[in-house]
């Protein structure tokens, strides 16, 4: 056979078989599981369980603000192709429902809060200590509920059981990563604990800009104030801003800070009314960028913590 006929035949055959293997197993890609996280706290915690099996599409991104985020076309495909959905639930993402449904997604749409023990409002239950269980009814609690240790363990548990659901053949490897995840959840809680014992009790209060770290004082004990609601949309009073002052002034509070999706005006002027000085920024509903503090749910706990012990210590 001529030298390049041959050359030919070879390159044409290692073209058939590489069609005929890629007909006949399914691509590296193309064997994920395709899941949709709503807000980045969520898809970090789903990279942790899911690994290498999962194909992650987050649709709010770093330092985004879900409660007012626009869906996009580019939500509405990625949710059609999907063989999961994740959400916070809790009326966190008002516009889940009009996005699934313009999607045209039939699939399983999974609540990783299920089962917490929540907040309820203080719009409707005074300072919102009282908890509820199981279902609910949206708008009810604070949704900020992945804003405590203990909670995220519980996503983790709902993430890995509708991986595992959704994906049978990898359930044990789901489950394997989700428990050494679990242990990093576990020992890090320990550590912000053991560094907030010395503490007193009359130094552990804050203001951040919104009000989205009740489950953090929760779990912590402090006091966490703020002057917009659980909703960055929600605009407070002339009053309930002086009264906030006031109270700044009458308890001593000297720890503020901005939260990462906020605007820091209100903040600055709290901050000169009562004469204290802001201490950094906090990360609330969204995580920072790959090259900020707060890359990860894990790392937005430390850069949390650290500045609000720095500010409870200087």
């Amino acid at each position: 056979m001529h030298r390049f006929s041959r050359r030919l035949f070879l390159a044409a055959l290692v073209t058939l078989v590489t069609l005929a293997v890629a007909a006949t197993s399914p691509s590296w890609a193309a064997d994920k599981l395709k899941v949709v996280a709503t807000f980045t706290v969520l898809g970090d915690m789903v990279k942790n369980v899911g690994g290498e099996h999962v194909a992650l599409t987050t649709l709010v991104g770093p330092d985004g603000d879900a409660h007012v985020y626009e869906p996009t076309p580019a939500d509405a495909r990625a949710l059609a192709e999907a063989d999961l959905v994740l959400v916070n639930g809790l009326g966190f993402e008002g516009w889940i429902d009009r996005l699934v449904k313009a999607s045209g997604y039939k699939g399983p749409v999974v609540v990783a809060s299920e089962g917490i023990a929540l907040l309820r409002t203080e719009e409707d239950h005074g300072h919102g200590h009282d908890h509820g269980h199981g279902h609910h009814d949206e708008g009810e609690f604070d949704p900020h509920a992945w804003q405590d240790l203990v909670n995220g363990r519980l996503y983790v548990i709902n993430i890995a059981r509708a991986l595992a659901t959704a994906d049978a053949a990898r359930a044990d490897d789901y489950r394997r990563r989700a428990a050494a995840y679990d242990h990093e959840l576990v020992m890090l809680d320990r550590d912000i604990r053991s560094r907030l014992d010395g503490v007193p009790a009359e130094r552990r209060k804050v203001i951040t800009s919104h009000d989205a770290f009740q489950y953090f004082g929760r779990a912590y004990g402090i006091g966490f104030h703020a002057p917009v609601g659980l909703s960055t949309e929600d605009e407070p009073s002339a009053g309930e801003v002086a009264a906030l002052i006031r109270q700044m002034r009458d308890e001593g509070i000297r720890s503020l800070f901005v939260d990462n999706i906020t605007d820091a005006r209100l903040v600055q002027q709290l901050a000169r009314e009562a004469e204290a000085v802001i201490g950094g920024t906090l990360y609330s509903d969204s995580l920072s960028g790959a090259d900020g503090p707060a890359s990860t749910y894990l790392d937005m706990f430390r850069h949390n913590a650290n500045e609000v012990v720095k500010a409870f210590t200087n």
